[in-house]
């Protein structure tokens, strides 16, 4: 009998995208590099950058085998864009390779998978298959970002992205400092980087004035930016000019 491989959730620094990327032993522990070295079988959000992280893994700790015999296999398109923590798709068949015996790492392009990130519906596929899942030490923005904030670390909750439209991201914006201010759970939430400006402007806008906003920014790397003030200081020093659309944020809005 075919012993099982193990689904390993390999975290990605969060440089993804920067100009500048981190020194990959700052953002990882050699430990967390090596199970990733050993690994031949993939599944990840895409090819490309996932190859790309590999080659930088490899010039720490040797791949087991070439980056062109590594077998990788894609998130759907459609798991990117509507996520895949609500059950709806089914990673059975992307885990053939661990019930032939062979270990598969899953991988975001940064961060930890199925956290803000799609993998969630591999992770809960291998526990209905028998196979072992593993979690790996890496940078979770996150939690870096609340740690950093000052506000409750004890009850917060990621909401995820906030809507596109402005009356509409105007209402959820209410909504979530209305559930912060009144239970003291802090709501985090995250953009796309060119959107971070814009998305900025209207917190500072529609948020009260003794509300507490955090931005952290470009985490890990060494311009990286966290500031946690009231709303009336941000309004004060004109946020939109000290948003780098080129780095990945994350927001926290609490009491």
């Amino acid at each position: 009998m075919t012993t099982k491989g193990k689904l390993y959730l390999v975290p990605a620094p969060l440089d993804f995208g920067c100009d500048l990327q981190a020194p990959l032993q700052d953002a990882l522990p050699l430990g967390t590099l090596q199970a990733a070295a050993g690994i031949t079988h993939w599944i990840c959000e895409n090819a490309k950058s996932a190859r790309a992280y590999l080659k930088r893994i490899d010039a720490v700790a040797p791949l087991a085998a070439p980056l062109q015999a590594q077998d990788i296999q894609e998130l759907p398109r459609e798991v990117h864009k509507k996520g895949d923590h609500v059950g709806q798709f089914d990673a059975r068949p992307l885990l053939a390779a661990a019930l032939a015996g062979h270990d598969i790492g899953l991988l975001s392009e940064a961060g930890m998978p199925a956290v803000a990130d799609p993998g969630s519906s591999v992770a809960r596929a291998a526990h209905d298959l028998g196979i072992t899942v593993v979690p790996l030490i890496g940078p979770v923005s996150l939690l870096l970002a609340l740690a950093a904030s000052g506000l409750n670390g004890q009850n917060f909750a990621f909401v995820g992205y906030l809507p596109q439209d402005g009356g509409e991201r105007q209402a959820r914006i209410r909504e979530l400092e209305a559930l912060a201010l009144k239970t003291g759970q802090t709501q985090l939430f995250i953009e796309t980087p060119y959107r971070n400006a814009a998305l900025l402007q209207a917190l500072v806008q529609t948020l009260q004035h003794n509300t507490r906003l955090a931005v952290a920014r470009g985490l890990t790397l060494a311009t990286a930016q966290v500031r946690s003030e009231t709303v009336k200081a941000w309004r004060a020093a004109k946020p939109q000019a000290t948003t780098d659309e080129r780095l990945p944020a994350v927001f926290a809005i609490g009491r």
